[in-house]
Formats: C-alpha cells, sequence, structure tokens
C-alpha cells in the first residue's frame, strides 16, 4: 500500500458514536473520520451483519469524497447492522434519529444510503425531532450561518433535493414522478463513464457494452442514462435473479425495466436464478461494468472473469466494491487499478453529496438542468485532474486518491 494512503488509513478517527437498540438486538455506528471544516456529512444505512469496521472505512471514504463534491468538511457515515425487511425497520429508525438529532442539528449531516431512503425516511423521521433537514449541522457547523442565510440553504436543501424531474432528458417517466434523489447517483455514475471516454480515449459511448451489478436506484439509473448514450447493456444481475443478452439490450428495452422494477428490484419473466447468474453474468461480454449492489462484493475470481471478457473500464456506483480488507486500496483493487481503468466511487458516486453541496451555495438556481449539469461538470473537473496528472488509462484509482489526500493535507 502506498505511505501517503497508509498514514490516511491509520490515523484514528475523532467520534465513534455507538449505540444498542433497548427493544431490538439493532446495533448502531455513528462514525466521524473527522470535524475538518467544522462538520462533517454522511449517509445512513442499513444491513443485516453490518460491522463497525465497515462503518470507519466508509466514513474515511467520505472524507476523500467531499474532496471532489465539496464542501470541505470531514467524512462521516452512520450504519444499523438491523434486517431492513424487519416489520420493526421505522421503529428502529426512529430511535436511532432520536439520539443522533443533537448532532444532526450541531455538526452532523446525513442522508439516505443503503436499504434507507433520503425523502421517505430520514426526512420525515428527523422532522420529527426538530431538524429543519438533514443537512441542518454541516448549515450550522461548516457554514455558520446567520438566521437568515440558514433559512435560505435549508430552504433551498428541501426544494431541490426532494424536487421533481420535470425535464424529459433527465427522467424516464414524468408521470411516475421520479425525483432528483433517485436518480443523481446513477446520472453520476454513467456521466463519469462518459467522461473517461471523452477524456482518456477520445471516444464516445455509442455502441459499448455494458454490465450492471444492482438494479436499485443508483445500477438502474446509471443504466438508464447510459443506455440514452447509446451504450447496450449486455447483463444486469440483482438479487432477485438476471437478464443476459450478448446482443444487448437497447434504450426502450432499459427504460421498461427501469419502470417496471417492484420495490427497486428487477422483475422480467425472462430472469435466470441468481444462483446461475452469478456464474454466467461475470463472464458476459462488455467494455463497461457498473457495481451498484453494495459493498466489498467484487472477489478476483470475478475480476479475472470480466477481464478475459474484454471490460476495460469499472466506474464504481457502490461504496467500497472491492473485496479487500484494506479501506481503499488492496490487492484486487490493485490488480483491477493496474489493468483497467478503475473510476473510484468518491468520483464516480459522488452525485448525492454534490447535490448537498451545491444547494448550500447562495442563491442557486434550482432546476434540472442546474442540478444535473453541476454534477456532470464536477465529475469531469475530477476525472481532468487525473488526466493532467497522468494521461494513461491506467491507475485512475491510485492517481485519485494521491490528489484527494494531498487536498485533505
Amino acid at each position: 500500500m502506498p505511505e501517503f494512503l497508509r498514514k490516511f488509513e491509520e490515523k484514528p478517527t475523532e467520534i465513534i458514536f455507538e449505540w444498542n437498540d433497548s427493544k431490538t438486538d439493532a446495533q448502531g455506528w455513528l462514525v466521524i473520520n473527522s470535524l475538518r471544516g467544522g462538520a462533517a456529512g454522511g449517509g445512513t444505512r442499513m444491513r443485516k451483519g453490518l460491522t463497525k469496521n465497515e462503518v470507519i472505512s466508509l466514513a474515511k471514504t467520505m472524507e476523500i469524497k467531499f474532496s471532489v463534491s465539496g464542501p470541505a468538511i470531514g467524512g462521516a457515515k452512520s450504519g444499523i447492522n438491523f434486517d431492513p425487511a424487519d416489520p420493526r425497520k421505522k421503529e428502529v429508525l426512529e430511535r436511532w434519529f432520536k439520539v443522533v438529532a443533537p448532532l444532526l442539528k450541531s455538526y452532523y449531516g446525513t442522508g439516505g444510503d443503503m436499504n434507507v431512503d433520503e425523502i421517505d425516511e430520514v426526512i420525515p423521521i428527523t422532522e420529527e425531532y426538530g431538524i429543519w433537514h438533514p443537512q441542518e449541522g454541516i448549515v450550522n457547523g461548516h457554514y455558520r450561518s446567520r438566521e437568515r442565510d440558514k433559512i435560505n440553504k435549508i430552504g433551498q436543501l428541501r426544494i431541490g433535493v426532494s424536487k421533481l424531474i420535470e425535464d424529459e432528458e433527465f427522467t424516464p417517466s414524468k408521470k411516475d414522478g421520479y425525483l432528483v434523489a433517485d436518480m443523481i447517483t446513477g446520472y453520476g455514475v454513467a456521466e463519469s463513464v462518459r467522461h473517461y471516454y471523452r477524456l482518456f480515449k477520445q471516444e464516445f459511448m455509442d455502441g459499448k457494452k455494458a454490465i450492471i451489478q444492482g438494479f436499485g436506484n443508483v445500477g438502474a439509473s446509471a443504466a438508464y442514462y447510459l443506455s440514452q448514450q447509446g451504450v447496450l447493456i449486455t447483463g444486469i444481475i440483482d438479487i432477485t435473479g438476471a437478464l443476459i443478452n450478448e446482443k444487448g439490450m437497447d434504450y426502450n428495452t432499459i427504460k421498461h425495466l427501469f419502470l417496471t422494477r417492484k420495490n427497486n428490484k428487477l422483475y422480467h419473466p425472462d430472469l435466470i436464478s441468481f444462483e446461475q447468474a452469478n456464474i454466467e453474468f461475470w463472464k458476459t461480454k462488455a467494455d463497461i461494468f457498473i457495481p451498484a449492489a453494495g459493498s466489498r462484493f467484487i472477489t478476483e475470481h470475478h475480476l479475472d472473469d470480466m477481464m478475459q471478457s474484454g471490460v476495460e473500464v469499472i466506474a464504481s456506483g457502490a461504496n467500497v466494491p472491492f473485496n479487500d480488507t484494506e479501506i481503499f486500496y488492496g490487492k484486487i483493487l490493485n490488480k483491477a487499478d493496474e489493468s483497467l481503468a478503475v473510476i473510484p466511487d468518491f468520483i464516480a458516486s459522488c452525485g448525492m453529496a454534490r447535490v448537498f453541496a451545491y444547494l448550500m451555495h447562495k442563491n442557486v438556481t434550482i432546476s434540472d438542468e442546474a442540478i444535473f449539469k453541476d454534477v456532470s461538470k464536477t465529475i469531469y473537473n475530477a476525472l481532468e485532474k487525473i488526466y493532467e496528472k497522468d494521461k494513461r488509462n491506467r491507475f485512475i484509482t491510485r492517481n485519485a486518491l494521491e490528489i484527494a489526500i494531498e487536498e485533505l493535507s
């Protein structure tokens, strides 16, 4: 591991808040890597089997992400070890947010993450405890806004994050009412691939082939926006099974799959079983791979199969997608980074973090085009810095990490 990364990984986190639910076996951790700039930010996730070490690694990843997306604050993450399918989920979240509410008022900002919805769960529950918006702690701790300015920032956050997308360029269906929060992360992932081809290869994406792991908000919207740019989707794997089509699924097919999801999962009469898919999917011919199913799912065997199948670029829709023990740069990621173009999570999936940062500026334009194009520009600028440092289409993640940690020093 490079020395600059070792120092960042081994530096102790500033705050670890640990919680044991009084009525279930749920455990929760809020990890604040640092209070750089007076505040810290990071979403709230829930999954069975979540560990404190995973939350620590994600908090450190968020600190790196803010060096790209802004604002200049520390990284944090909330994680709850509990089955999100349990009917007591809402009660657990209510008790969790009640105990962390004082931090959300003062210096911590959160949002949705894996199995926790920003609009339907985080915002309404935190409002019950007097939080104007889940990012209020950043407005107070980092910006130290006066009352009028605070009201302006919170108002922009309330409107922008929950905004219905009306511009047909950015939504698969105006009738079904998709929000900025539903689509923006996947949009950024797709844009990171487009910008990669533009900068590093001087190519367009039209006619490229992609495989997608996970078909929730991030994976499905990334597939949608890629297909909008002419990319053919040759495989999608989700917990419900998989669709594989070596010729590639076009825009209309992907749009239909997006609109017919059930509970944010892939459904189709021709799905093959997950067990069978988990063998065949990784060998599907493709140029692009989007991991968007969760953290640390990509094994070295998966990587070897994809390299054999022609994958040349990986854009990380999930945080820390490779199954390494190290936080940032283990054996599997190193192998991928030296062999392929790997666009790291803190660039590819910075969309929601960037939206929060954008909406905290003074008197911004709150339109679909302004919000989405700002995310695209932010990702382009990050990749351009890497390209200026090293024009090879290898070691993109390592170079990105080095640039980010230099900025944090």
